[in-house]
């Protein structure tokens, strides 16, 4: 009775271990990368508001900065995660003073902005958003779903825009301080 019940036992293991590697195997399919990145462009500048919309996107109205980091990943299979650490309100005269180095949405999401092809042969814009993810005042934030991508998704760039109004914070690209490395810069550091 006793070898019985530890095979039961060594048998249960085994199966749960199996489904923990098919849950893996699964994830690995999803790992082929459209787009990974290390650095962010907070909005400042020209981009603020309508006047310089990307893709149709417009621009908060206020400047941002990302304190710490922004990193991401885009796969194939439609996954996006981003990273959010620090990405908050500017110094500038447009931010109420007690509002200077925080955040103040909530939620955080994403959007991918892909080029892809309509039924008339031409090319058009094509945004996808992910739901809300909690912020918070630090600008810290996770952001993390499946979406489903138009197919072809060319020229992909990802934005984290506003919870609660259809403006963005934070874009793919960078601009380099003095004395920074180029391609090692995130915006407002």
């Amino acid at each position: 009775m006793k070898k019985t019940m530890v095979w039961a036992v060594v048998l249960s293991v085994v199966a749960g271990l199996s489904l923990v590697y098919a849950d893996h195997d699964r994830d690995r399919l999803e790992l082929p990368n459209i787009l990974t990145f290390d650095t962010m462009y907070a909005v400042d500048g020209p981009l603020l508001g309508e006047a310089h919309a990307i893709r149709g996107v417009v621009g908060d109205e206020a400047p941002w900065v990302i304190d710490h980091f922004i990193k991401g990943r885009l796969t194939k299979s439609g996954r996006l995660q981003i990273v959010v650490r620090g990405l908050v309100f500017a110094d500038d005269p447009l931010v109420p003073p007690d509002l200077v180095g925080k955040n103040d949405e909530e939620d955080f999401r994403g959007l991918v902005s892909c080029l892809t092809e309509d039924d008339a042969e031409g090319i058009v814009t094509a945004n996808v958003t992910t739901h809300g993810f909690p912020a918070d005042v630090h600008g810290n934030s996770f952001i993390d779903e499946k979406l489903t991508l138009p197919n072809p998704c060319i020229a992909p760039i990802v934005f984290v825009m506003a919870g609660s109004e259809e403006k963005w914070f934070a874009v793919t690209g960078f601009e380099a301080g003095e004395g920074d490395d180029a391609g090692s810069s995130t915006h407002g550091h």
